[in-house]
C-alpha cells in the first residue's frame, strides 16, 4: 500500500517537471552564439547596432497573454572583471526602465549567478510596475562579453515558478570568458 502511494506521487511529480520541461525549448539568439530558453517561439531576433557598435539582438513571443522578452547584447569590448561587468548591466537596466516607463521598482537583487557558471556570470534581479500597470520581472546577466535581459510582462500576477524557468534559461558561448 506504501509502495503504491510512493509509485502515484512520484510519477505526479514527473508529470509537472515533465509539463514545464515540455514547454520550454531553445533558441538560438541570431547569430551572437547565445541560445535561450523559451516557453513559446520568439521567431527571428532582431539584429541593430547600439552607439558604441555593440551587437544588440532582440526577440519576444506571447503566450497565455505573458509576453516573454529577450535583449541580448554582445559587448563591442569584453570587460575583465566581473564586479565592473555587474555595474554596466545595472546601468543598461537603468536605462531600460526608462525606454519600459517604469513608474515603480522593487529595487535590484544582487548575488545571482547562472547554474555550474557561478564564477564567471553576475545576475541582477528587480520587479517593475510600469506606467500602464503591467507587471514585469526582469533578470538581468552578464559574464562580461554579453548581457543578456529577460523580460516577463503581464497584467496579472507572475507565476514565479514559470517565470523563473525563462529567466535564468540563457547559455553564453563558451568562449565568452577566457
Amino acid at each position: 500500500m506504501i509502495r503504491s502511494i510512493f509509485l502515484i506521487l512520484a510519477l505526479c511529480c514527473v508529470g509537472v517537471n515533465a509539463s514545464y520541461g515540455q514547454l520550454l525549448r531553445k533558441y538560438p539568439v541570431g547569430k551572437s552564439g547565445c541560445t535561450v530558453r523559451m516557453f513559446c517561439d520568439p521567431g527571428s531576433f532582431e539584429l541593430s547596432m547600439s552607439p558604441d557598435s555593440s551587437a544588440v539582438y532582440t526577440g519576444e513571443c506571447k503566450r497565455d497573454s505573458v509576453i516573454y522578452d529577450v535583449i541580448c547584447v554582445r559587448m563591442k569590448d569584453r570587460i575583465d572583471s566581473l564586479g565592473d561587468a555587474e555595474a554596466i548591466l545595472l546601468q543598461y537596466l537603468d536605462y531600460l526602465k526608462n525606454s519600459f516607463g517604469v513608474s515603480e521598482s522593487a529595487g535590484y537583487g544582487k548575488g545571482h549567478y547562472l547554474k555550474g557558471k557561478e564564477k564567471s556570470t553576475r545576475g541582477l534581479l528587480d520587479y517593475w510596475r510600469d506606467k500602464d500597470g503591467m507587471n514585469i520581472k526582469v533578470k538581468g546577466w552578464t559574464d562580461g562579453r554579453y548581457i543578456s535581459v529577460h523580460l516577463v510582462i503581464s497584467a496579472l500576477p507572475i507565476k514565479e515558478e514559470q517565470a523563473e524557468l525563462f529567466l535564468n534559461g540563457i547559455e553564453f558561448p563558451a568562449e565568452a570568458r577566457k
